[in-house]
């Protein structure tokens, strides 16, 4: 199953240490399959608010994931970024093809039925 790294990146900018975290991650994602999906365009905010930017990284599944946050590769360059941008970020499952939400809702128990 699919997952995903998502990182909400609040006060994005560019720098020399952001210019070099950009130039190496894509080697560090290699080895675990990894693809950004989404990479920092300014959203259109629909609810809410929502400052900075969102990046997506879609990985064959949890473990790859997992794997590359960890990864010496990326530990290693991932203070560029962290030094210079406000930031949070998680690693989350996808769902499959026949994925139907109603399974994630249970109804309490209507009195007199069963």
């Amino acid at each position: 199953m699919s997952a995903f790294a998502l990182a909400h990146l609040r006060t994005p900018q560019v720098n020399d240490d952001i210019v070099e975290y950009l130039e190496k991650i894509q080697a560090t994602l290699d080895p675990y399959a990894g693809r950004f999906r989404v990479h920092g365009p300014d959203p259109e905010v629909i609810e809410g608010e929502w400052p900075g930017t969102v990046v997506i990284i879609e990985f064959p599944d949890v473990e790859r994931a997992r794997a590359w946050y960890a990864s010496p590769a990326y530990q290693e360059i991932l203070p560029l970024r962290l030094r210079h941008i406000e930031g949070s970020a998680i690693i989350v499952e996808g769902v499959g093809p026949d994925y139907d939400p109603a399974t994630r809702v249970r109804r309490p128990e209507v009195a007199g039925e069963r």
